[in-house]
């Protein structure tokens, strides 16, 4: 059974230039692109985006960082998306990731961390919430998902 993921191409990362890179390796992997937007952020949005952190001392410079500048938010669609686009991301900052990973081949800040992906199914569904309509999530078949998921029925 396909899941969703929500993921958000950060301030950092569309500044670089590595929008394309990025998309480009999860559709690379096999994931079914279901959504996007390209925006900029509010302190509003990016406060409901990590409620979770809220009271942390990191807090609000999460909230200044992700509405500082441009952002691209998709929608992800495959098997196990979630934990596959988290280890792909890898460690939380460059300087501790893998290579291999996103954050592992084009980060080395303490402080950005090019990408955001969603933690669990049920932040998942809350975080797309936040951006996406329904009526703006497209449902299609990609036509090698045989290919991609082993079916062979």
């Amino acid at each position: 059974m396909a899941e969703r993921t929500l993921v958000i191409i950060k301030p950092d990362c569309i500044q670089r230039h590595l929008a394309g890179e990025i998309i480009g390796r999860f559709e690379k992997k096999g994931f079914k692109l279901v959504a996007a937007k390209f925006m900029q952020i509010s302190e509003e949005l990016a406060r409901q985006v990590y409620a979770v952190h809220q009271g942390k001392p990191f807090f609000e410079g999460l909230v200044k960082f992700l509405s500082s500048a441009p952002v691209l938010v998709m929608v992800w669609e495959a098997e196990a998306v979630i934990d596959m686009a988290r280890k792909m991301m890898g460690a939380t900052f460059g300087y501790d990731a893998e290579p291999g990973t996103i954050r592992g081949d084009f980060g080395c800040s303490k402080g950005y961390n090019l990408v955001h992906g969603s933690d669990s199914a049920e932040s998942a569904e809350q975080e797309i919430n936040l951006f996406f309509r329904p009526d703006e999530i497209v449902d299609y078949k990609l036509t090698d998902s045989d290919w991609l998921y082993g079916k062979n029925d």
